[in-house]
């Protein structure tokens, strides 16, 4: 038996040497975008030493090959490399597709060199460590890091970023590519986002680019999760925050795993718990705050396709300041007139009345697919709720029950292709559908400030980017938006008359039912946005953009029906059925210099809206739950136009200075007066010291001086019960100017792996100074913020 095998193997040999290898293999190596032919791609047969390059008309070739299973290996400059396992049986020909758009992979990101979201619109990151440092800060809080960025404060917890002077409705929020849907409209309703969740994140002065949406007139914030690599590999980080004003803290933590068939996991959640804030002087009673967030990914990234599922939670507590709330007119003049809080309680983690609940629920499903000579095709879906709770000071039986409740539910289905099979040219066209409920419970013993309401959406878009050669770059893009609101409100029938409603609006009148209407107002609104714009590289350094953008926006469900109390604004609030949709031409100019040792950008701007909606002061009103003062929607035009400048300068590789200033002014040109809540003229420096032989040792020093406001609206009178007369209640006088201090130190250490601990301190208020800010809504009643000192420890792993 052992001679029949050995004359087997002997006889298999022979086979084997005798087998035929004189087949040839040739190919091609195209672009998958634009089937172009790659010149200069280097292509390996694995495991053998043979090599060759593909010619201009991106062919290659090998002889003498065996019949059988062999494996390629392409790769060419900005391609990722493929490999291609082959059977050669006979003359072969084999066409090969590489990816020449690197970056829309994501799989290499370098800080400085990020693609922007807009080509020719005012655009500004944050870094990685400006994200961690304001970890346990709120979203607006971060975003003041950036030029023309301010914000619009209740307090310390509630905090909504402005920018440009604009606010609200007219900044849109892109939540890794979900536009939030919570309630924007209120000047106390925070946006509902962990800044943990995300480490990207930009602003966009103004609506340059339509496809996120055409009534973005003051702006876009998008943010977004670190894509994951396509590797094996299990990764994390944890960071903890302790803070001394408010006795508390946060911590967040983040895991993912991933695979190299590109599959990952990804998982995070924070928490994070503060009592009551202090001001230099005294306690900020009932400011404290109780915050969940929590997200999970799951999804799969290829090159030819890939999907995503994504769902998040968050839900927080916030204390608002008790002094807000007034028990009667005269305590109301008194409390804002002499600038001194009637109500300072010892400190305690107690969240009492009033305060605000809210959560919000995001889900999405995403896919997208690549088409070879073509472009990409993604759809998404996408759902939120938005569940809010408004508690005010009230005894009884209804002590314990919510005095607003409103559930808002948003379902959203997009879809767009981007063509990019020509080089030099992108295209991008999409469709947007909506559909938008909102509840508001009226089991609450309190009129309904906002009425139950179906909205829909319907949206189109159309973007272009075309390069006319390598220093210039032109883009424009198209867009129209079908808004309909279809509420059931319940009017006071006193309030219906003084408002002149019943001659403008008796058609809409369903029921009467004597001292109140039921009534249903529908309303349709199309709106129409453009932009173009250039970009101008001047040489390696320097770059000019310019950007012209016509948008129209909608009015929200707040502008067109307030009517009542807002609690945890503390006010009363009243909208307007006769509200427009606004119409906005803006034009902003970027010069930027980004060299290695200095640059600078300097990017004056100037917009002009059409029957801007504004709310402001107009009386004060006593209800059965105190005194507020009466704030009012009106329509009218404006102008605002303003200059962000901001200059680095890195004077050698251990120093770096910054320094920034924002200047807006906002005009009603109807009655040449001053707008209300634009923001102050502000200048920011700060200076950066590095020891990267310490263990990246770093400290900093920052200066912000902000000016005071000295263009200002009227302020307005009201009659005082107590004194039996008329008094001015300066309800719009901006407070001084102020300076503050911070301070910023870092150091790194190494425990399992290199540098995988950080540790940090930093101080803001400093000098514990006392002011108050112009945009915070209770300058009126206290001062803000005192020293505030953070230690802060990240551990990556």
């Amino acid at each position: 038996m052992r001679y029949y095998l050995i004359l087997l193997f002997v006889f298999a040999g022979f086979r084997v040497s005798a087998q035929d290898c004189n087949s040839i293999l040739v190919g091609e190596v195209y672009d998958f975008h634009d089937n172009r032919p790659l010149n200069g791609a280097t292509v390996s047969i694995t495991g053998k030493d043979r090599t060759t390059l593909s010619k201009e008309d991106g062919k290659f070739s090998f002889r003498n090959l065996c019949d059988g299973v062999l494996e390629l290996e392409i790769s060419h400059p900005s391609c990722t490399t493929k490999f291609v396992v082959l059977t050669i049986k006979g003359d072969t020909f084999e066409k090969v597709f590489l990816e020449h758009h690197l970056e829309e992979l994501e799989e290499v990101k370098v800080v400085g060199n990020i693609p922007k979201n807009t080509n020719s619109g005012q655009e500004e990151r944050l870094s990685q460590k400006d994200i961690e440092r304001s970890s346990g800060s709120s979203l607006g809080d971060a975003l003041k890091k950036i030029t023309g960025v301010s914000t619009l404060n209740t307090g310390g917890n509630i905090v909504k970023p402005v920018i440009q002077g604009l606010n609200g409705s007219r900044v849109l929020i892109l939540n890794n590519n979900v536009r939030m849907q919570d309630m924007e409209w209120g000047d106390e309703h925070a946006p509902n986002v962990d800044i943990n969740a995300n480490q990207e994140i930009s602003v966009i002065k103004g609506a340059a680019e339509l496809e996120y949406g055409g009534d973005a007139v003051g702006g876009v914030i998008v943010l977004n999760p670190l894509p994951i690599v396509r590797k094996d590999s299990l990764f994390g980080k944890t960071q903890m925050n302790l803070f001394s004003n408010g006795r508390g803290g946060n911590i967040t933590s983040t895991i993912a795993k991933s695979y190299d068939s590109g599959l990952y996991l990804k998982t995070q959640g924070s928490y994070k718990l503060l009592g009551d804030l202090e001001a230099p002087d005294y306690m900020l009673s009932n400011t404290g705050i109780r915050q969940i967030g929590v997200s999970f990914n799951v999804g799969k990234r290829d090159f030819i396709q890939g999907w995503e599922a994504y769902y998040s939670f968050f839900d927080t507590d916030i204390g608002i300041l008790r002094a807000s709330h007034i028990g009667n007119v005269d305590d109301l003049i008194q409390s804002i007139n002499s600038e001194q809080p009637n109500v300072i309680n010892d400190f305690t983690y107690t969240i009492a009345r009033p305060n605000q609940e809210v959560s919000h629920h995001l889900g999405k499903l995403n896919y997208y697919r690549r088409m070879e000579g073509f472009g990409k095709w993604t759809v998404q879906y996408d759902f939120q709720k938005n569940r809010r709770f408004e508690y005010d000071i009230r005894v009884g039986d209804d002590a314990d029950k919510a005095s607003l409740d409103l559930q808002l539910t948003t379902h959203s289905l997009l879809t767009d292709v981007k063509f990019d099979a020509k080089q030099g040219l992108d295209i991008k066209v999409g469709l947007l559908g909506r559909y938008q409920n909102n509840f508001a419970n009226p089991d609450t013993g309190v009129r309904r400030l906002i009425p139950d309401y179906d909205k829909y959406d319907l949206g189109a878009f159309g973007v272009a980017e075309y390069s006319l050669n390598e220093s210039w770059t032109v883009d424009g893009g198209l867009r129209y938006d079908f808004n309909r609101i279809n509420a059931k409100k319940f009017y006071r029938t006193s309030r219906w008359e003084e408002r002149g409603y019943d001659q403008d609006f008796s058609d809409i009148v369903l029921e009467d039912l004597g001292t109140q209407l039921l009534t249903n107002p529908i309303f349709n609104f199309h709106n129409f946005s453009g932009s173009a714009g250039l970009n101008y590289e001047m040489g390696d350094d320097n770059l000019l953009r310019v950007n012209y953008t016509y948008s129209q926006r909608a009015p929200n469900p707040a502008e067109l029906f307030s009517e009542g109390l807002h609690h945890s604004a503390a006010r009363i609030e009243l909208g307007d059925l006769r509200i427009n949709s606004e119409k906005s031409s803006k034009v902003s100019i970027s010069l930027e210099r980004n060299a290695q040792n200095w640059g600078y950008t300097i990017a004056p701007f100037f917009n002009s809206i059409k029957d801007f909606i504004l709310l402001e002061p107009t009386g004060a009103e006593f209800t059965i739950r105190g005194a507020f003062p009466v704030w009012s929607y009106r329509q009218t035009d404006a102008t605002l136009y303003g200059l962000d400048v901001s200059i680095y300068n890195n004077w050698n590789t251990n120093i770096r200075s910054e320094h920034k200033f924002a200047w807006v002014r906002g005009t009603d040109v109807v009655t040449d007066i001053p707008l209300i809540n634009i923001p102050a003229a502000n200048l920011n420096n700060s200076i950066e010291f590095k020891i990267p032989s310490w263990n990246s040792f770093t400290f900093g020093m920052e200066s912000q001086f902000v000016f005071e406001q000295k263009r200002f609206p009227p302020n307005i009178t009201v009659f005082s019960p107590e004194q039996q007369e008329d008094v001015l209640l300066a309800i719009n006088t901006p407070p001084p100017a102020y300076h503050l201090i911070a301070l910023n130190a870092e150091k790194s250490f190494s425990l399992l792996n290199e540098n995988d601990l950080t540790v940090g301190l930093a101080a803001t208020n400093l000098l514990n100074t006392s002011y108050r800010d112009y945009l915070n809504r209770l300058r009126y009643f206290v001062d803000d913020m005192g020293r505030n000192i953070n230690l802060r420890i990240i551990y990556n792993y």
